[in-house]
């Protein structure tokens, strides 16, 4: 069959047409790819607090512009005025911090000077430790100069928030609209997408708060100096995968050992041991139960190049790229290869209770035989 002259036009203005569309979006992203967080913020936001505006305007009838201020509030009062204080608390105790480089490396003498003693061997000399004193100083000046990025990008993720609220009924038409999916797999994509972003939104900050603040019983307990400051660097460090806490509360214990302090070194290192981690797999567990199973290595690769692409939101939105591309992978093959025992899912939790889809192919083979 030949195809008309009209589809033919059809066709080349539809390509063209997506080829600008494409070719300005990826203009505005690496020009504004410092402002990316805001963005990524103001999505996380929206699908937490998404559920509650349609229940101010659906339920209760609110206007949206009303509803979507009420909602800006809340994930100011929150989530933003929180994190960016704690980032500055953070920032303004590690600037206060006293570094004596002189200390520092006649500590880390000390110890390798025992551990050769030990061994009958030089592992290390002090030239090669010339950089620990400046790994404070560096880490400092990176903090400090983040937070003036963090401040902007908070103040461009409340307007961005806000109009995505307010116009919430056509943001989510227009982007089901383009997804090239049947229906069922774009109610799946939005039950999967949500679950994710719950999952690390709210379960990785609320896993840091409490392991930082048990970290910081032990600490006060065995006698390390400034624990307020280790407590949130074991806060924060939750984030990095396979050592995590293990990072801060491991050379705290050397130190004590090298400073003298046997006892409370030991004691540490098998409170962090213990305790800390054990804290960790618990809390994980009852956060898993109660929000998304996702595999643990799709949370720890996605740690690992979500931050460096997107920065703090990269804890959740690294997760979420890996997530959705393993979600595509096993709808490709529930939906067009035949015999496949692969399901529509990358968490458990809607999997006892899942959208019952028929697979074509499968209903076709049924039909030959």
């Amino acid at each position: 069959m030949i195809e008309s002259k009209e589809n033919r036009e059809s066709k080349r203005f539809k390509y063209i047409l997506i080829a600008v569309i494409v070719l300005i979006a990826f203009i505005l992203f690496k020009h504004m790819r410092p402002y990316i967080s805001s963005f990524l913020g103001a999505s996380t936001l929206y699908i937490l607090l998404r559920g509650q505006m349609v229940y101010l305007v659906e339920k209760k009838g609110l206007k949206k512009g009303f509803a979507a201020a009420i909602l800006v509030f809340e994930a100011l009062l929150f989530f933003l005025i929180p994190l960016v204080s704690f980032s500055i608390m953070m920032i303004d105790t590690i600037s206060n911090v006293k570094i004596d480089p002189e200390l520092i490396m006649q500590r880390v003498n000390d110890f390798i000077t025992t551990i050769e003693a030990r061994l009958g061997r030089d592992i290390i000399n002090s030239d090669n430790l010339s950089f620990l004193p400046k790994i404070g100083t560096t880490t400092v000046q990176v903090l400090a100069g983040s937070i003036y990025s963090m401040i902007i990008n908070s103040i461009l993720l409340i307007f961005i928030l806000y109009y995505m609220f307010y116009n919430y009924v056509g943001f989510e038409r227009g982007f089901r609209e383009i997804l090239p999916l049947k229906e069922e797999n774009k109610q799946i994509l939005g039950q999967e997408t949500k679950m994710i972003i719950q999952a690390n939104a709210i379960g990785i900050p609320l896993l840091a708060i409490i392991q930082g603040g048990v970290a910081f019983i032990g600490y006060i307990l065995f006698g390390v100096e400034q624990p307020l400051l280790y407590a949130v660097l074991t806060a924060f460090s939750t984030i990095i995968p396979v050592l995590g806490t293990m990072i801060i509360w491991v050379p705290l214990s050397i130190m004590l050992y090298v400073s003298g302090d046997t006892h409370n070194a030991i004691f540490l290192f098998f409170y962090g041991l213990l305790i800390v981690g054990s804290v960790d797999n618990l809390a994980r567990f009852l956060l898993q139960k109660q929000l998304a199973d996702i595999h643990p290595l799709i949370t720890i690769f996605g740690v690992i190049i979500g931050i460096p692409m997107f920065g703090f939101w990269g804890v959740v939105f690294g997760p979420l790229i890996i997530s959705l591309l393993l979600l595509f992978f096993n709808m490709f093959r529930y939906d067009y290869i035949p015999g496949s025992k692969a399901e529509p899912r990358v968490t458990t939790k809607y999997k006892n209770r899942r959208i019952r889809i028929p697979n074509p192919i499968a209903n076709k083979s049924e039909k030959k035989e």
